[in-house]
């Protein structure tokens, strides 16, 4: 059954039969892309630049994390299962806990040495 988005409003989406035009769904979306992209209506992720054009920013951060300092890489390109393999790797490289969401990877603590080191040795530039 092919589906047109149809609009948004008020954080409800409704999507339409081309054909018909009877209304298929109505729901309340916190990610419009995700949802876009899970009918097929979005385009898929970007491809993943090789790390040689990529350019990634490390920063400390303590704003609204109670205090605790984390480091922070910006600037990737990429898609998401490659960007948790990333942060998977500085991870293990930095033996702390951290995260990746939203195109930002986050390490515990005050690891920018150690990021930088593993980014330049994968071939990043910083």
């Amino acid at each position: 059954m092919d589906t047109t988005y149809w609009g948004r409003k008020y954080g409800v989406m409704l999507f339409k039969d081309a054909l018909t035009g009877r209304d298929l769904l109505w729901y309340f979306v916190k990610n419009e892309t995700n949802a876009l992209y899970a009918q097929g209506i979005a385009e898929p992720e970007a491809e993943t630049l090789p790390p040689a054009k990529q350019r990634l920013r490390v920063s400390l951060d303590r704003h609204h994390r109670g205090g605790k300092t984390v480091t922070l890489v910006t600037g990737f390109v990429g898609t998401d299962d490659d960007l948790q393999a990333l942060a998977k790797q500085l991870k293990n490289r930095c033996g702390v806990g951290g995260s990746a969401k939203d195109g930002l990877v986050i390490i515990q603590g005050d690891q920018q040495e150690k990021v930088r080191a593993a980014l330049t040795a994968a071939g990043y530039r910083i």
